[in-house]
């Protein structure tokens, strides 16, 4: 199921309305889709490197809503489509130990998720569970997106299709690394 999942939103990638398509993958993916946005862009940036500034913008906007989405099925619904959908990504059973943590690292839950291959919609739905001040979601959903989807137009615009193969099976470990690196540098300056 995931395959054809995969094989049709690349296939997206050629449609006319391929923004239209990017801006709806990247919202529902943020709650609930399995497959991120990502895997449009790069086929829609390649072909159009003039536009992957303005396909990353889509995206970014996008998801940011689908995030706050997210976040109103954790406040609201969580008991009956949060945690049915946590079950499903199998994060269910670390709900209640995350929850506790949540709150104390949320501006870094939220901006590790949201740049690294962590599912975002676990955070946006955890994000609204846990009652995270929704301005400090906004903003770090907005930083962290950005960041991700920036990043990976600025490096198809640059290098084209060469860095794809990078991107694709790489670029998740090279921004894990980074976050790492950057909460290990707070802590350490704590």
């Amino acid at each position: 199921m995931i395959r054809r999942l995969y094989n049709w939103t690349l296939s997206l990638a050629h449609s006319p309305y391929a923004l239209w398509a990017l801006a709806a993958v990247a919202f529902i993916e943020s709650s609930v889709f399995p497959i991120p946005p990502d895997l449009l862009m790069i086929p829609m940036i390649i072909a159009a490197p003039r536009r992957a500034f303005v396909i990353a913008g889509v995206a970014t906007v996008a998801s940011v809503l689908g995030g706050v989405l997210g976040y109103g099925v954790g406040m609201f619904a969580f008991d009956s489509i949060g945690q049915p959908i946590l079950q499903a990504l199998g994060k269910a059973h670390s709900m209640e130990e995350f929850s506790t943590r949540f709150n104390d690292m949320g501006f870094w839950a939220v901006l590790v998720a949201g740049i690294t291959p962590f599912p975002y919609k676990v955070i946006t739905i955890m994000s609204g569970w846990t009652a995270m001040p929704l301005g400090t979601f906004i903003a770090t959903s907005i930083l962290a997106r950005a960041l991700r989807f920036f990043i990976i137009a600025a490096l198809l615009w640059k290098f084209g299709a060469p860095i794809r193969t990078f991107i694709e099976k790489r670029l998740g470990l090279v921004f894990t690394l980074c976050c790492i690196v950057l909460v290990g540098g707070f802590v350490l300056v704590r």
